[in-house]
C-alpha cells in the first residue's frame, strides 16, 4: 500500500503490519495530541478556576479585611474611650480622694472638737453637780435642822408643862381662835371662862347667844389634853360624866369636849364625833373643829329660832299645830340631812389633814435620806466617761481612741 506524506508528498509503500503499525502510531499520536490538548483546555479551566478562586479569595480577603479593619477601627475607638473614661477616672478619683481627704480632715477636726466640748461640758456638768449637790445638802440639812430645832422645842416645851399648863395652853388656844374672828363672825356672843364653882365643879368656857333678848344657843365647853410622858392615858369617855353635869347646872343646851387625847383613836380623828347615844346633846371634836362647831350648831339654833317665833305666832293666831308640827319636823329632817353632809364635810376635811400630816412625813423621810440619793448620784457623774458616752458611736470613739493615741 502507498502512503503518501502530506507534508513534503513522498510515496511510501507499507504492508499490512506496517499500516497496522503506521495507524496505531497515528492513533497514539492523535490521542496523544488530544490528550494535551485535553490537557492544555483542562489546565486553562484550571487556571481560570484559580483565577476565579483567587478573585473570589480575594474579595473575600479584601471584605475580611475591610471587616477586621472596621473592628479594628471600633476597638481603636474603644480603647480611645476607655483610655478617656480611664482618665477621667483617675481624675474623679483624685478628686474623690482629695475631698475625702478634706472631709476626713474637717470630720476629725470636728470630732475633735467636739470631743473637746464633751470634755469641757463633762466637766462644767461635773462642777454643777457638785455645786448642786452641795447647795442641796446644804438646804436638806439646813431644812432637817429646822425640823429637828422644832421638834425639840416642842418636846421641850412639853417637857417644860405641866398637866395643868397643858390643859390651859389648849384652853388658850381655843379663846384665841375665837377673839380672832368675835367681831366679824360672833358680835352679840358671850364666850366666857366659867369661873362659878359653887356647885363643886365647873367647865372651862360657855358660849351663849340671844337674839331680841331670848337665848337661842348656849353651850358647854371642856378642854382636855395630856402630856405624852404621862403614866396614866385618860380617855375621852372619862369626863363625859362630868362635862353633862356641869352643862345641866349651867343650863347650857350643848355639851363639846375639845380633846386632844387618844390621839390614834380613829373614831374621834374622823370630824365632830356625836355621842348623843351616851349624854343627850354632846360632841367630842379635835381643836381644828372648835369654832366649826361653834357655826353648826348656831347656824341650827337661829332656823331653830326662827321656827319658835313662828309657833309662837302659830299659837297667837290659833292656826292647826298639826300643820307646825309637819313643818317641825320638816325642820329636824333637814337639820339632820344638813348636820350629815357637814358631817361628811368634816371627816372629808380631816382625811385631807391627815393626807397632808403624811406627806409632810414623807418629805422628812425624803429629806433624810436624800444625802445618799446625791451621793449615788455624784459616784455616776464620776463614773461618767467619754468611753461610755461613745459606747453606740463607733466612728466617734475609733477618732477619740486616733486622737489619743496621738497624744
Amino acid at each position: 500500500m502507498d502512503i503518501i506524506c502530506p507534508k513534503c508528498g513522498q510515496v511510501f509503500k507499507i504492508d499490512g503490519s506496517g499500516y497496522a503499525q503506521i495507524v496505531q502510531q497515528v492513533r497514539d499520536h492523535e490521542f496523544d495530541e488530544e490528550l494535551e490538548r485535553r490537557k492544555r483546555a483542562m489546565e486553562r479551566e484550571k487556571d481560570d478556576a484559580l483565577k476565579i478562586d483567587r478573585m473570589e479569595q480575594e474579595k473575600l480577603r479584601s471584605a475580611e479585611l475591610a471587616k477586621k479593619d472596621g473592628e479594628l477601627a471600633e476597638k481603636k475607638q474603644e480603647i480611645e474611650r476607655l483610655k478617656a473614661q480611664l482618665d477621667k477616672t483617675e481624675a474623679e478619683k483624685k478628686l474623690a480622694v482629695s475631698e475625702a481627704v478634706r472631709e476626713t480632715d474637717k470630720h476629725l477636726s470636728e470630732q475633735g472638737a467636739e470631743i473637746s466640748k464633751l470634755r469641757g461640758d463633762l466637766e462644767l456638768q461635773k462642777k454643777e453637780n457638785e455645786l448642786r449637790e452641795n447647795s442641796l445638802i446644804e438646804q436638806y440639812k439646813g431644812e432637817i435642822r429646822l425640823r429637828e430645832e422644832e421638834i425639840e422645842r416642842l418636846k421641850d416645851f412639853k417637857a417644860r408643862q405641866s398637866t395643868k399648863m397643858v390643859g390651859e395652853s389648849l384652853e388658850q388656844h381655843c379663846m384665841t381662835q375665837f377673839n380672832q374672828i368675835r367681831t366679824t363672825a360672833f358680835p352679840n356672843a358671850y364666850f366666857e371662862k366659867d369661873n362659878d364653882a359653887k356647885t363643886g365643879s365647873k367647865g372651862d368656857f360657855i358660849y351663849r347667844e340671844s337674839s331680841d333678848g331670848t337665848e337661842f344657843i348656849s353651850i358647854m365647853f371642856e378642854m382636855k389634853n395630856e402630856m405624852d410622858t404621862t403614866a396614866t392615858k385618860h380617855k375621852n369617855e372619862d369626863f363625859f360624866k362630868e362635862l353633862d353635869k356641869d352643862r345641866n347646872e349651867k343650863k347650857c343646851e350643848y355639851a363639846v369636849l375639845v380633846s386632844l387625847l387618844e390621839n390614834d383613836n380613829e373614831f374621834y380623828n374622823n370630824g365632830i364625833v356625836d355621842v348623843s347615844y351616851r349624854y343627850p346633846k354632846m360632841f367630842v371634836i379635835r381643836p381644828q373643829f372648835f369654832i366649826p362647831i361653834i357655826s353648826l350648831l348656831r347656824n341650827a339654833a337661829l332656823n331653830s329660832l326662827r321656827y319658835q317665833r313662828e309657833l309662837q305666832l302659830v299659837r297667837s293666831q290659833q292656826l292647826d299645830l298639826r300643820n307646825f308640827e309637819s313643818e317641825m319636823m320638816s325642820f329636824k329632817e333637814a337639820f339632820s340631812r344638813n348636820y350629815d353632809i357637814a358631817s361628811r364635810k368634816f371627816r372629808t376635811a380631816i382625811e385631807e389633814i391627815d393626807k397632808t400630816i403624811d406627806h409632810l412625813q414623807k418629805t422628812k423621810d425624803a429629806l433624810l435620806s436624800s444625802e445618799n440619793q446625791l451621793r449615788l448620784a455624784n459616784n455616776k457623774a464620776e463614773d461618767l466617761s467619754i468611753k461610755k458616752l461613745t459606747k453606740n458611736a463607733p466612728s466617734v470613739r475609733e477618732m477619740f481612741e486616733e486622737i489619743s493615741s496621738e497624744e
